[in-house]
């Protein structure tokens, strides 16, 4: 049976953002391990910097990374206020590994923390994956519409 391992970052993920740590606190290259994450299973993510990179952590109320081994596998991040509104971002799990369960395991992860369950809404936005979210109690959002402005 393989085993994965969750790490649930503290606030604006600090170890991993500076230190690159993943498990038991352990240096493993995690950001640039991120970015490769990132550039091969997230096309909404690919060619991230590692300056952007941290400058995003940073800003990151909660950050959980999903690590087989030495490999880093699953990753997500949220946003919130702890109390109206909280945001789900960079949801991603390697494709080889999809359909595992590592996913939701992720998502529950961030789900379940303080700040985020706290939270009267939480949002999320998705290209390709609404099915997946759904089965997780996420539904769509009618009567709102999405609003871009690009810098």
């Amino acid at each position: 049976m393989t085993r994965y391992r969750l790490v649930e970052h503290a606030s604006g993920a600090p170890g991993l953002r500076w230190f690159g740590m993943g498990p038991d606190l352990k240096p493993t290259r995690g950001l640039l391990k991120l970015q490769r994450l990132f550039d091969k299973h997230a096309f909404w993510a690919q060619q991230r910097n590692q300056r952007q990179l941290k400058r995003m952590l940073a800003g990151s109320t909660v950050v959980v990374s999903l690590w087989r081994g030495k490999r880093l596998v699953g990753f997500g991040r949220a946003t919130s206020d702890g109390i109206h509104r909280a945001v789900l971002w960079d949801v991603v799990v390697a494709g080889d590994l999809q359909g595992r369960g590592l996913g939701r395991r992720v998502v529950e992860a961030l789900l379940s923390t303080r700040s985020i369950r706290g939270a009267e809404r939480i949002y999320l936005m998705t290209t390709n994956s609404a099915g997946f979210y759904e089965q997780l109690g996420f539904e769509a959002a009618q009567q709102q519409k999405l609003l871009i402005r690009k810098q």
